[in-house]
């Protein structure tokens, strides 16, 4: 079972929490669902578009909303916060005003925290990211993927994980390449496993790149 479902929803309510926080009537709740999927889509966009440097940039984990009644309260969690504020002279505050424009209606009060994360290479959405980076600089997979290894060994991991499909190096046949280290329990519910997947776009085509790490903690 714990092979063939996601490992995020599978822990839900256990070791994983909901990305949104809020309730509705039954008649707005797609309004507002497809609201938060254009937020955190606005988000990630502007942060490839302006920001994100492939040498020291640590990406997005999570993007936590939660709805008041009149609030929307946006938390992004990121490893490198700073790169984000100090933008171009532009930064949270040019976010603040893309976001806000996807609000209906759009006079919404709308408040926004950065989280710096202390070990950004232990989520798998900022490791990902890194080795779609690589993987479009045209580094080599197999390099790619044990630097990857390495950055969440150095910060305590349990177990990684990673799948990379595709047009690997430029070659014709698509083909699918796998590296492991440590343990990835995936049948254990109370194992905080997280997980991510993630595309590279190389001028070969689209790589997909999934995540697995194991969050070992207190002798788990």
């Amino acid at each position: 079972m714990g092979q063939k479902i996601n490992p995020l929803g599978f822990r839900l309510g256990i070791t994983q929490n909901h990305r949104s926080h809020w309730f509705a009537k039954p008649k707005k709740y797609s309004q507002l669902l497809g609201e938060d999927n254009k937020i955190r889509d606005c988000i990630e966009g502007y942060v490839r578009e302006s920001v994100r440097n492939s040498s020291d940039y640590g990406g997005i984990a999570r993007v936590e909303i939660q709805r008041k009644t009149d609030l929307i309260q946006v938390e992004i969690h990121t490893g490198f916060p700073a790169l984000l504020v100090e933008n171009r002279g532009r930064g949270i505050e040019q976010l603040k005003k893309n976001v806000r424009n996807i609000l209906y209606p759009r006079d919404k009060r709308l408040r926004m925290t950065l989280i710096e994360i202390a070990k950004p290479y232990v989520e798998p959405n900022i490791l990902a990211e890194y080795i779609a980076l690589q993987l479009e600089s045209r580094v080599a997979f197999r390099r790619t993927m044990k630097k990857a290894i390495e950055l969440a060994k150095e910060q305590g991991v349990g177990g990684i994980k990673i799948r990379i499909g595709g047009r690997l190096n430029g070659a014709e046949i698509a083909r699918v390449e796998w590296a492991r280290e440590g343990r990835v329990p995936l049948q254990t519910i109370r194992a905080r496993i997280s997980y991510c997947n993630y595309p590279a776009q190389t001028v070969y085509g689209v790589l997909g790149i999934k995540l697995w790490i194991f969050q070992n903690r207190d002798g788990e």
